[in-house]
């Protein structure tokens, strides 16, 4: 039998009898309660009642009032008739009662009255005999049947306390000493057991899995160092360093790369605590920090630069933790591509700058109508080349600024500089746009300002930029405002506009390059604000963003005040 089934067996039986016990339980209290109840509500209260009008009767004559009395609780007695004999009684007594006029005193009536509701008591009186002699009788048969089943019940419980923990504590026991003997490795412990439950499978489970282990234990050794031997080769041909730990940061392996990376020999650190090794190795201690972990790491190894990116793989067997893999992979083909890249675009910009200035310039003659008068759909061809001209010399002014920052070569003057002479130049830069759209430029600056450790070229581009956009995303006859404070020993720049605005999922990634928001009507190539955030962290300062859809925007910065 499955121990399921005898569990199931046993508590259910146990329920039965308690739910027996309970419902035998229930039933007793219910007709006890019910007897009491008769008694009280039925007839004591007719007693009450008799009594009252006895006392009425004996007042009656005397005190008119106390006809009313007796008319009320034979009214009551009248509605709690529950005797045999009891309601012809109480019809004699409002006949008889009835007979007796007020004013008049007529003691024959009043004996009849008495007689009857002597008999009512009586009939109730004997009536609270009878009734209390079958509770009683109930309560002693409750009783008598409570205590056969709580002796079944106790006797079952004991049965089961004695016998039952035997039947699951057996099995147990042996099943611990064959676990005990296959964790000392002696693969030869099997466990025999005579029942056909669960245990009984458990314990051939046991037996089938120790014979697996003890012919595991026998089988050819040579073929899993031969696998163990092949996985290495491997490891060290990848061209990727790569550090084994195990679940206590202990040194288990590492490949060819990254012995030379580390500049140690696989035999003086194998087996050692990682943390030991990185007091005197800064690569290690490198490595085992969190904040490093999928990021790039560039190396000086073998009178070169290499760029690798550290990847952190935790090993996990069970859902449990046991050990971690560093990946040092190498990227630096992928950096080199990178620069070349930089390196093509700066020159492609740098050279097409003259072309696209010659073009401005020619544009400028045939403006000029000293060189010849053009008509009107000329003038529209050379308006639309001018326009094409300039999207393009911003367009490789830009790929020129991101060249920089690319390679690290950001040419920057940092020196105190005038916030007004920064604000100045912005404003005369973007006034000419501002008057086309009719756009109000609000200015919230203090009248003092303190100077400011910037480039100027590049900080007013920066704030140019910001107008810019600003101006773009508004609509005709609208308002910008240009606020700065003073914080925190900087100075904040602040470009606020009110125009459509943007959802807050994108603004983590407007500063990303190549970046545009989508659904916006305005024109770029995504670097102007990679740009800003470049130029402005190179020089010690911030760029944010706030936005909400259909409240505009704020773009600001801050630098540090000149001491």
């Amino acid at each position: 039998m499955r121990i399921k089934t005898k569990l199931s067996l046993g508590t259910g039986f146990l329920f039965l009898v308690i739910l027996l016990f309970g419902i035998l339980s229930l039933i007793s209290i219910y007709r006890l309660k019910n007897d009491a109840g008769s008694i009280l509500k039925n007839n004591y209260e007719t007693l009450i009642y008799c009594n009252n009008m006895l006392e009425a009767l004996d007042k009656v004559n005397r005190e008119p009032g106390y006809r009313n009395v007796f008319a009320q609780n034979l009214g009551k007695q009248e509605l709690n008739i529950t005797e045999m004999g009891e309601r012809e009684v109480t019809a004699r007594v409002k006949k008889n009662f009835n007979l007796l006029k007020p004013g008049i005193t007529d003691d024959s009536i009043k004996i009849l009255i008495r007689q009857d509701i002597h008999d009512i008591n009586v009939l109730n009186q004997n009536a609270i005999f009878r009734k209390n002699t079958i509770a009683t009788n109930t309560a002693e048969t409750a009783n008598n049947w409570l205590m056969i089943i709580f002796s079944i019940l106790i006797l079952l419980s004991f049965t089961m306390a004695v016998n039952f923990p035997g039947v699951i504590s057996e099995p147990i026991t042996s099943l611990n000493e064959g676990i005990r003997a296959i964790v000392n490795k002696d693969y030869r412990k099997r466990i025999h057991l005579k029942q056909k439950d669960e245990f009984g499978e458990l314990a051939n489970a046991f037996n089938s899995m120790a014979e697996k282990l003890d012919e595991y234990e026998h089988s050819n050794l040579a073929k899993i160092t031969f696998e163990k031997s092949r996985i290495e080769t491997i490891i060290n041909q990848m061209n990727d360093g790569i550090i084994g730990l195990d679940e206590n940061k202990h040194i288990l392996f590492l490949n060819v790369v990254a012995h030379k990376l580390l500049g140690l020999k696989e035999s003086e650190i194998i087996g050692e605590y990682a943390v030991d090794v990185a007091l005197n190795n800064d690569l290690m201690r490198t490595l085992l920090q969190d904040k490093i972990k999928n990021k790039e790491l560039k190396i000086f190894s073998e009178n070169k630069e290499s760029y690798f990116q550290i990847d952190a793989l935790t090993v996990v067997n069970n859902k449990l933790p046991i050990g971690e893999v560093i990946v040092l992979r190498n990227i630096t083909p992928f950096h080199e591509l990178n620069e070349a890249k930089t390196n093509f675009i700066a020159t492609v910009s740098h050279e097409l700058k003259t072309p696209i200035s010659a073009i401005k310039i020619s544009l400028q003659l045939l403006a000029d109508q000293r060189v010849g008068e053009i008509n009107t759909e000329q003038q529209d061809l050379v308006n639309s080349i001018n326009d094409d001209a300039n999207r393009l010399l911003k367009i490789t002014s830009e790929l020129l600024n991101m060249s920089q920052v690319e390679t690290g070569n950001i040419q920057l003057k940092i020196e105190p500089v005038s916030c007004k002479e920064i604000i100045d130049e912005a404003v005369d830069a973007v006034q000419f746009i501002l008057q086309q759209k009719k756009i109000t430029l609000m200015q919230e600056v203090p009248p003092e300002l303190p100077s400011i450790l910037a480039d100027k070229e590049k900080t007013s581009w920066v704030l140019i930029n910001f107008l810019t956009n600003a101006i773009k995303h508004s609509n005709e006859a609208a308002q910008i405002i240009l606020q700065i404070e003073t914080r925190d020993n900087k100075i904040q720049f602040k470009v606020r506009d009110f125009g459509v605005g943007m959802e807050e999922k994108y603004l983590s990634r407007i500063f990303d390059r190549y970046y545009k928001v989508p659904d916006h009507s305005a024109s770029g190539s995504g670097l102007g604000l990679s740009i800003v955030k470049e130029f402005i962290e190179a020089q010690s300062g911030k760029v944010w963003v706030e936005s909400k859809p259909g409240s505009g925007s704020v773009f600001g910065f801050e630098l540090p005040i000149s001491s």
